[in-house]
């Protein structure tokens, strides 16, 4: 049951980040991307350093599957996303990450060679449904009336991405310390990404952040998905698995309406409800059932 809790808290912290993400559109992708992780790594740096520390050995044996989870899950996804609100909506984003689930269980059949019924599928299929169905509002023929840009490419970014740091916490994150290599991998993003957050600021000039306009998002941005939900995360899928734990990605869209419902005052419809219905509905029966093999 924990794992389970801890894949909705997951969902309801990447809401924000997606709708505190657009928020901040005012600054460049790469800054976003860049304060939320060093701000994450100061507040974890006093509570695992230590730790850390003490598995220098590990992490530098380990490095190849510490740099894969690092640049997946770490620096490139969220900067992805940052770098898709730029151009596109926070609807279309949640639109195209609903498609996660289904590419990680294409993956984890591929890659990972995990045997999985039927029914799974038709779950993700049915969650995913319910997931258009809330975004359009009942009217899936909307989804060719979608002004679907620039930002929407730099999505599919993200969607390989993450789905790729599924399948990479489902095989190596076991070899870790798992609080220090949260902890290691924030560090390692901010380092990956500081050349390129100079590059930014070179052709974009440097921005100016603003105490009430940007902190508070940013310190959610670095506390919430990038501390809070990661472990969550990364928990979860070393109990469910990266197919089963990714499908509740699919409540996004219904979790994301329901924040711009509450908090920009957008309007709740009738459909929007039968949608989110329809989500949960997919997703209980994608994780239901379990893996009919394991990983060879």
């Amino acid at each position: 049951m924990l794992p389970y809790l801890m894949m909705l808290l997951v969902v309801v912290f990447y809401a924000g980040n997606i709708l505190i993400g657009e928020s901040l559109n005012s600054l460049p992708p790469l800054t976003i991307a860049f304060c939320r992780l060093v701000i994450a790594f100061l507040c974890l740096a006093p509570l695992a350093g230590k730790a850390a520390w003490r598995a220098r050995e590990v992490f530098r044996a380990q490095w190849k599957p510490l740099l894969l989870l690092t640049l997946t899950g770490v620096a490139f996804f969220n900067t992805f996303i940052y770098g898709a609100l730029q151009f596109t909506s926070s609807t279309n984003v949640s639109v195209l990450e609903s498609l996660i689930p289904a590419l990680t269980l294409a993956l984890s059949a591929l890659l990972l060679r995990e045997r999985l019924r039927s029914v799974q599928w038709w779950g993700v299929a049915l969650s995913l449904s319910g997931a258009l169905w809330v975004i359009t509002d009942g009217q899936l023929l909307r989804l060719a009336e979608l002004s679907w840009n620039v930002g929407d490419g730099i999505m599919v970014g993200a969607i390989i991405s993450w789905s790729l740091y599924s399948l990479a916490v489902t095989r190596y994150l076991h070899l870790f310390p798992t609080f220090s290599v949260v902890l290691v991998m924030t560090g390692l993003g901010a380092l990956v990404l500081t050349p390129l957050v100079a590059v930014e600021w070179m052709v974009l000039g440097v921005p100016a952040l603003t105490l009430a306009e940007h902190v508070p998002g940013l310190v959610y941005l670095g506390v919430f998905p990038s501390v809070v939900a990661l472990l969550f995360y990364n928990r979860a899928v070393q109990r469910l698995g990266a197919a089963r734990a990714s499908v509740f990605l699919n409540f996004l869209p219904v979790v994301t309406m329901a924040g711009a419902v509450l908090w920009l005052g957008a309007e709740l419809t009738a459909a929007k409800i039968i949608g989110a219905l329809v989500v949960i509905l997919g997703v209980l029966l994608a994780t239901r059932v379990g893996r009919t093999g394991e990983m060879s």
